[in-house]
């Protein structure tokens, strides 16, 4: 199969990230960026010797697929014309500002048989997928996501930036109705939510409840799940799965065998492997829209 030529909309941080491990990647060819800050074009496109642009229209003749990495409220405007072009795209998480946009992406992305993934990083991290299909029936799940104040992504609230992390995992984990919301959360830094915590309740009877804050001194990523039998803590930071058993025997305690791998090379090889297959693997559209509803189901119950 030849390889996959790609662009990146979006140079700033994470569209940085995805030029590092394009450069290298067997299965794909970076053929260009673009973004509206020319000058970090530039810097990026000579970094990795290709071409850039100010405008993404102008480089849509050279690519396949687009990696959307732009502000959120530019992902619906960017993946419409990518789609429309017959470009397959892989788009940062939050899918887009609102749950009317992401329906739209979804049905366009299928309409012409494009594949649509959404940029839910931690589902590729070796921690998360060693528990997949471990977990069966989980009683109570705890989340912390805590970080410290970045302006990087302060177009949106912290439950679109970061527990949306975490409400993602938790419904690929569960698979059930959210039956009762409760949030709450408060601006600090900024003019949105910068803290918030939120308890969920199924109807198969299991709580999950979440914390993201980014106004925290330093950084936690953690993931606690009890079932009857076990409780696991996750660490997604040091990719570290602990298991623990709940008859009271510590010497039981396991550390489970995981090999580390960058989150970020794995989503993009499987969007990759989406593209060669002509289905999505893992975090499709749909997923990114359910994880939205939920998020914006979190922030109303907090804003009420």
């Amino acid at each position: 199969m030849d390889k996959v030529r790609v662009g990146i909309i979006g140079v700033g941080y994470l569209g940085t990230q995805h030029a590092r491990i394009l450069s290298y990647l067997e299965e794909a060819e970076l053929k260009g960026v673009a973004d509206i800050d020319f000058k970090k074009a530039m810097v990026i496109g000579n970094r990795h010797r290709v071409k850039y642009y100010e405008n993404f229209e102008d480089m849509l003749d050279e690519i396949d697929v687009g990696i959307v990495a732009a502000p959120t409220s530019e992902h619906f405007s960017i993946a419409t014309k990518l789609l429309s072009e017959g470009k397959s795209v892989l788009l940062e998480k939050p899918i887009t500002e609102t749950v009317q946009q992401a329906e739209e992406l979804v049905v366009a992305a299928n309409k012409n048989g494009l594949i649509l993934q959404i940029g839910h990083l931690e589902r590729f991290n070796p921690a998360v997928e060693a528990i997949e299909n471990i977990i069966s029936e989980p009683k109570f799940i705890e989340v912390q996501r805590l970080g410290s104040f970045s302006a990087r992504s302060l177009d949106i609230d912290v439950v679109l930036d970061l527990m949306i992390h975490d409400l993602d995992i938790i419904l690929a984990l569960i698979k059930d109705e959210v039956k009762v919301i409760r949030s709450s959360g408060i601006h600090v830094l900024s003019n949105k939510i910068d803290i918030a915590n939120a308890r969920l309740e199924f109807a198969s009877g299991c709580v999950a409840t979440l914390t993201a804050s980014r106004v925290h001194q330093g950084k936690v990523r953690k993931l606690r799940i009890f079932e009857a039998t076990s409780y696991y803590s996750i660490d997604y930071i040091d990719q570290e799965v602990k298991v623990f058993p709940l008859n009271g025997h510590q010497t039981d305690i396991k550390t489970l065998k995981i090999k580390k791998e960058e989150p970020l090379k794995k989503e993009l090889i499987n969007f990759f492997r989406c593209i060669r297959d002509g289905k999505t693997r893992k975090v499709s559209g749909e997923e990114g829209l359910r994880a939205l509803k939920l998020a914006y189901s979190v922030l109303n119950e907090a804003e009420a």
